[in-house]
């Protein structure tokens, strides 16, 4: 497991073993991430997502505590996925970092409570699974627009995204920020520290 530029955030590339039959791999183990992230994932939700070429799902993120940190990994097809540091006061604030997640590499990421998350689906099909470790409350979930120039996200110029409407009328960084919705870095690392 390998630790992302932004706190918080890891990626790792499972061994994938094949013969005639297929393949097989451990693409989750508690014990790995409790030893690279210092706590284990509570495990509350699972989700699946299906999505077209050119679907764009994020910047979603949740109120800290107790936030919502997820364990991504792409079954079919390939996604570019994206974290953003959204949290006030991180020396990394309003940048972000991108991973491709495909159904050859098999490479997985996690991703810590108050850090903002979205993807890109860059095939039909795009098949995604995900670890959450607390349940979907939409009272508490908000997003940012993936589009906006202040993080200036480069998505690839060859796949014309396709959000959702909700998604289409997130609020900037800025506003987001001057709205108050943004975690604030400190109270995400002494959530982090309750939760080792």
């Amino acid at each position: 497991m390998d630790p992302l530029g932004i706190k918080g955030t890891y990626m790792f590339t499972p061994p994938v073993h094949g013969d005639e039959r297929g393949s097989f791999h451990e693409w989750f183990r508690s014990d790995d991430l409790r030893q690279h992230a210092g706590h284990s994932l509570n495990l509350a939700q699972g989700n699946c997502s299906i999505s077209s070429k050119g679907a764009l799902r994020g910047i979603h993120f949740a109120d800290v505590p107790p936030g919502q940190a997820k364990y991504i990994t792409c079954l079919r097809g390939a996604i570019l996925d994206v974290v953003v540091d959204i949290r006030v006061g991180s020396p990394t604030f309003a940048q972000w970092e991108a991973v491709r997640l495909d159904d050859k590499n098999r490479a997985c990421l996690y991703i810590g409570e108050g850090v903002g998350h979205g993807f890109l689906a860059l095939t039909d099909d795009a098949t995604v699974i995900y670890l959450c470790s607390e349940p979907y409350t939409p009272s508490r979930e908000h997003g940012v627009h993936p589009l906006d120039p202040e993080i200036g996200i480069e998505w690839p110029s060859d796949v014309e995204p396709v959000l959702s409407p909700k998604d289409a009328e997130a609020p900037t960084l800025e506003e987001a920020h001057r709205a108050g919705l943004l975690p604030d870095y400190q109270s995400c690392l002494d959530y982090y520290a309750k939760l080792g």
